[in-house]
């Protein structure tokens, strides 16, 4: 009898070896194993908001084309862009056919015919632009990457006439089944007519007088290097600390490296072993690997735009994500990155849809900004001979 209360002792000590074990692996009431391997990352504390990829697809400008050689240009934010954008985004583009770019004088088109051109940067996958835009899914240009959006309407003939323009340069893709009219497209140009006109001197748009912008002082916070180390080393605590004669400091775990350049308060994170982890790659699907990354490891503080860059081939692409400030009137426009100082844009290298690099800064604004100013933009006749504005 004894002997059987023993066994059965040991065999409930047994179980509740296990159960303690269980609880000790999985994260309860969950099922995230504690335990992860070398290739797992640690999300840390929210240092920025997260994104849809979708928030982040949109055209750098909108530009109105009004015949006679009169433009102009509507900014991200802008009333009429928005305006312009949201009514685009609900049309239908179909029945597409290629072309070589250079069949087709676009110069004599710009200047000529009424329409609008939405501009993508280096150039948006379209597979990602069909997540915004009610673009047909064509086999015939699935894989392309877009520039640009041209849509115009003739004098002659009472017809749309609607092009993609591949972000290669050498050939377009004409929509020839659009869901606009002629009407359409002339009550969305209206918008610009009372607008600052432009005229387009050597492949730039030139405004014909000066523009009242605002002038502002943002105050900034500072990531520090410790948040980062968190959020892109598996395990901090084994990372070592390298200070370089130049003064920036190098924190590596034998794999990867996190090199911080004080001075400049900007980071380049990166993971050669990545590259030989095999995947998917394309253009879309790298990016949306750029934005869950960035979402992970820092997140978004301020308003960014995907700038697209395919690279040297498929297996390795850059993607660029472009910070944008303003709003109002004149809308949002660029943060320009400078070699001196370093700020506005996030970037990305990857190598088969795996993260090889990354780099962004460590500062980030705070409000709206204040110490604000009205200041001039140069514009005119003598700004567009120098296109020194």
């Amino acid at each position: 009898m004894r002997e059987n209360i023993k066994s059965l002792a040991l065999v409930l000590l047994v179980v509740c070896s296990l159960i303690q074990s269980y609880f000790l692996i999985y994260r309860l009431p969950g099922s995230d194993p504690v335990v992860k391997t070398a290739n797992d990352y640690v999300k840390t504390e929210n240092m920025g908001t997260e994104l849809e990829a979708d928030e982040l697809l949109y055209p750098s400008q909108i530009t109105v084309h009004l015949g006679n050689n009169r433009h102009t240009v509507f900014y991200p934010e802008s009333t009429f862009y928005n305006l312009i954008y949201s009514r685009l985004k609900g049309r239908q583009f179909d029945g597409f056919q290629r072309y070589p770019v250079q069949n087709i004088n676009w110069s004599e088109i710009r200047g000529d015919q009424v329409g609008l051109e939405l501009d993508f940067g280096k150039g948006v996958p379209v597979e990602l632009l069909q997540k915004v835009m009610q673009i047909a899914k064509d086999p015939l240009f699935e894989g392309e990457s877009i520039s640009r959006l041209l849509i115009y309407s003739t004098e002659t003939e009472d017809q749309v006439r609607v092009f993609f323009f591949s972000s290669r340069g050498d050939v377009v893709y004409e929509a020839t089944k659009a869901d606009l009219t002629v009407q359409d497209v002339k009550q969305q140009a209206d918008f610009g007519k009372d607008w600052i006109s432009y005229t387009m001197e050597k492949g730039y748009y030139i405004p014909e007088q000066p523009i009242e912008m605002v002038e502002t002082t943002l105050p900034v916070g500072l990531f520090s290097t410790e948040q980062m180390q968190s959020s892109l080393f598996f395990d901090p605590s084994i990372t070592r600390y390298i200070r370089e004669k130049d003064g920036s400091e190098i924190y590596t775990d034998g794999r990867r490296s996190l090199q911080v350049r004080q001075g400049r308060n900007w980071i380049n994170y990166t993971d050669p072993a990545a590259a030989a982890v095999a995947g998917e790659s394309s253009p879309g699907r790298n990016a949306l690997s750029a934005v869950d990354f960035v979402n992970q490891h820092g997140g978004w503080n301020g308003k960014y735009r995907l700038d697209q860059n395919e690279g040297a081939s498929m297996e390795s692409q850059s993607v660029v994500f472009q910070q944008y400030y303003g709003s109002g009137q004149y809308g949002a426009f660029p943060i320009i990155d400078q070699s001196t100082f370093r700020y506005g844009v996030i970037s990305l290298e990857l190598r088969q849809g795996t993260i090889m690099g990354y780099e962004r800064s460590l500062i980030y604004s705070i409000g709206e900004g204040s110490d604000k100013k009205v200041v001039q933009l140069a514009g005119g006749k003598n700004c567009g001979r120098s296109l020194n504005c």
